[in-house]
């Protein structure tokens, strides 16, 4: 044997069994520590450890086209007291300032008494609840930053007891402008959108929950955050507020006059498919209009007269007519299958034999469906196929919840029967909602290049562009150029010749179609007395270089009906606004011997009057003043020979100075502070009543007095 060998096993051996002795005391312990001790352990871990809190991020905007903020999450407030925090000391604090605190309250809240919040304290103080809740409407930001300047409820949540739930509200600053377009979301906003664009681009606007959790630190509770929230993304819509503002009060004027059921009006931008406007307004049982429903993508109606500019297309097409192609419409009542198609003005003798082009002006059903029913009868089936080559029934899939798309009914169909061509061809058997005839009369405008519409133009995150939403082509080609030339030259007489003048202008021509249904009464048909009448015009303008196309259509209880008169003079007075609106003219040529070579100009928002000096060529330094879709706001210093523009940048936590800036600027600029504007007089801005350079309180009213 090796010398020294069995010392040395021996300290092998012992040094394993040692380590045996711990490996088995080890698992003794661990078993005994997850079974015996458990709960012991996890009470220890519930004192240092908080459940996971879910943490809810913002909501992205919804921004208007021309970058005006259409609805926004902003927090509320429902605020509560705990009495038994602070002890002793805050509860002799709280009654020494209870009358103070009483008075406070009811100056934030004027609906309720100091008297009755004096009551209400002191009735949750003999209860030492810890949760009371001090007043039982939620509140705003500013109301509860004004809440927490009053005796004790200054104090922190733990030594003044005052602590609040935070909620997520919707709001739009524009009200109910666009309502049915931009969508609700639910009262309890976690639960999401109900429809409209909230719901349609709900994945972009809501974001991602984030998680946290309390952990006790060196006797303290920190937020420890697993996963941050990410904050929902903007979207940019294709709305302009101004425009939707002209549109929706023609219209509601209009609605007003005729006591009228519903009625809706949209403008697009011809070349880019963009609306501009979308209103939909329907008569409530107060007997004022409101947005409901977005009629215009879901209300499935026949179209009327605005269809029979479809149908000539067709036969155009099919090079079946001309312009000048006659018909003889006799009497105006001609018998067809056993059923009477009657013109307009059947009583009066009728139109006698007119060209394709006075049928169009004088909208003549008997002229229309003589000619479709003369060259289609034998084959009906290439009326249709002419009408789904101009992509007139092509799903548009705008995204909109209760989406509705055109019903052409085939002649393999059930229902189809020898009447319902020529029916069908003055727009009456077909069911197209409102927006897919504005389409259709925007792609004659675009030089038959059919355009998807569009809502929501752009995605942003933080003031920046991630996506832009492209323009999507339907139909490259509605029709040959030969069809679209004459068909662009007949809408131009309808309005300029025809029944459609009341749709026209003495600014600009206007081109585009009038129309009048009677209302389908279901299974009873349609009555001859007591029925009710869709009346319509679409069209686009100006003529030459079509920039809008327009639909207003109309649903009034009873007659006289006529579309050109009801629903063509809404169009005339949105057209001229727009028109004026965006009117730009060479304005060098404005100038003349006796103008003044320095215009008077105001402080404010200069990039208009930089705009306006650099077209008039007036000396100064208006090429300086860049390009921007936000206020730039300034000073302007003129003298009888030079026009000096001052960029101004103020404080966020000052007054600003708006003497000599004009009411509206004034008023968007202190807004924009979170003050309240009183305004008196008219004209330039000559005082304020807090001076400038005060510190800005949110909520605080300033009152500007106007001068000429």
């Amino acid at each position: 044997m090796i010398p020294g060998l069995k010392n040395i096993m021996l300290r092998y051996t012992f040094i394993v069994v040692i380590m045996f002795v711990l490996a088995v005391l080890i698992i003794v312990k661990a078993g005994f520590i997850m079974f015996a001790e458990r709960q012991y352990w996890k009470d220890v871990a519930d004192r240092f450890v908080k459940e996971n809190v879910v943490v809810l991020p913002t909501r992205g905007n919804i921004i208007s086209s021309d970058g005006k903020l259409m609805a926004s999450s902003l927090p509320e407030y429902r605020i509560y007291m705990d009495f038994r925090a602070g002890g002793e000391e805050k509860d002799t604090m709280l009654m020494n300032h209870l009358s103070e605190i009483s008075q406070g309250l009811h100056e934030i809240f004027p609906d309720k008494s100091a008297q009755e919040f004096r009551k209400h304290l002191l009735k949750g103080r003999r209860s030492k609840s810890r949760h009371y809740l001090i007043y039982p409407k939620r509140i705003s930001y500013i109301e509860y930053k004004e809440v927490k300047r009053l005796p004790v409820f200054e104090l922190s949540p733990n030594r003044g007891g005052l602590h609040m739930e935070t909620f997520n509200q919707r709001k739009k600053p524009f009200g109910s402008l666009a309502m049915r377009t931009l969508g609700d979301m639910y009262p309890d906003m976690t639960q999401g959108a109900k429809n409209g664009l909230e719901l349609t681009y709900d994945s972009i606007l809501r974001g991602q929950n984030g998680i946290t959790h309390r952990q006790k630190v060196m006797n303290k509770y920190l937020n420890i955050i697993d996963k941050p929230a990410v904050d929902g993304c903007d979207i940019i819509t294709t709305i302009d507020v101004d425009m939707q503002d002209i549109a929706e009060k023609a219209l509601v004027d209009q609605l007003k006059t005729l006591e009228a059921i519903s009625g809706v009006a949209v403008v697009m931008e011809v070349k880019t498919g963009e609306v501009k406007a979308n209103v939909n307004m329907t008569r409530a049982s107060d007997g004022n209009y409101y947005e409901m429903r977005n009629a215009a993508v879901s209300n499935l109606m026949e179209p009327g007269s605005t269809f029979k500019t479809a149908s000539i297309m067709v036969a155009m097409e099919d090079k079946y007519i001309t312009p000048d192609y006659e018909v003889d419409t006799g009497n105006g009542m001609v018998n067809m299958y056993g059923s009477w198609m009657k013109d307009w003005n059947w009583y009066k003798g009728g139109y006698g034999k007119i060209d394709v082009t006075k049928i169009l002006e004088v909208s003549s059903n008997v002229g229309v469906s003589t000619i479709i029913d003369k060259f289609y009868k034998n084959n009906p089936q290439k009326f249709v196929d002419g009408l789904k080559r101009m992509s007139i029934d092509t799903p548009l899939h705008l995204g909109f919840v209760g989406e509705a798309s055109p019903r052409i009914l085939g002649p393999k169909e059930r229902y189809f029967a020898k009447t319902t061509l020529p029916w069908m061809s003055i727009g009456y058997e077909t069911m197209i909602p409102p927006i897919y005839i504005l389409n259709f009369y925007n792609a004659i405008a675009n030089d038959g290049v059919m355009i998807k519409p569009k809502f929501v133009k752009a995605i942003a995150k933080d003031g920046e562009i991630l996506e832009e939403i492209p323009t999507e082509v339907v139909n490259p080609k509605i029709c040959s150029d030969t069809t679209l030339t004459m068909i662009r030259t007949i809408l131009r007489k309808v309005v300029s010749e025809g029944l459609a003048k009341p749709a026209g202008s003495k600014q600009f021509n206007v081109s585009g179609k009038t129309g009048t249904a009677q209302i389908s009464q279901g299974k009873a048909g349609y009555k001859s007395g007591g029925v009710s009448y869709l009346v319509s015009f679409c069209g686009y303008f100006p003529s030459e270089a079509p920039k809008y196309s327009c639909i207003v259509s109309i649903q009034i209880p009873h007659g006289p009906a006529s579309g050109g008169l009801q629903a063509g003079s809404v169009f005339s007075r949105i057209a001229e606004r727009i028109y004026a609106k965006h009117l730009y003219r060479d304005l060098t040529h404005a100038k003349d011997s006796t103008a003044v070579l320095i215009p008077d100009v105001k402080n404010g928002d200069i990039k208009e009057s930089a705009y306006v000096l650099r077209a008039l060529n007036i000396p100064g330094n208006s090429n300086t003043v860049p390009y921007s879709t936000e206020p730039l706001w300034g000073k302007a210093q003129c003298t009888h020979s030079y026009a000096d523009l001052k960029i101004s940048k103020p404080s966020k936590h000052q007054i600003p100075n708006v003497l000599n800036m004009g009411a509206k600027d004034a008023v968007y600029l202190l807004e924009s502070y979170g003050l309240k504007v009183r305004l008196m007089g008219l004209g330039k801005v000559k005082a304020q009543s807090i001076p400038a350079g005060s510190p800005v309180r949110k909520g605080q009213t300033i009152t500007l007095t106007l001068k000429h």
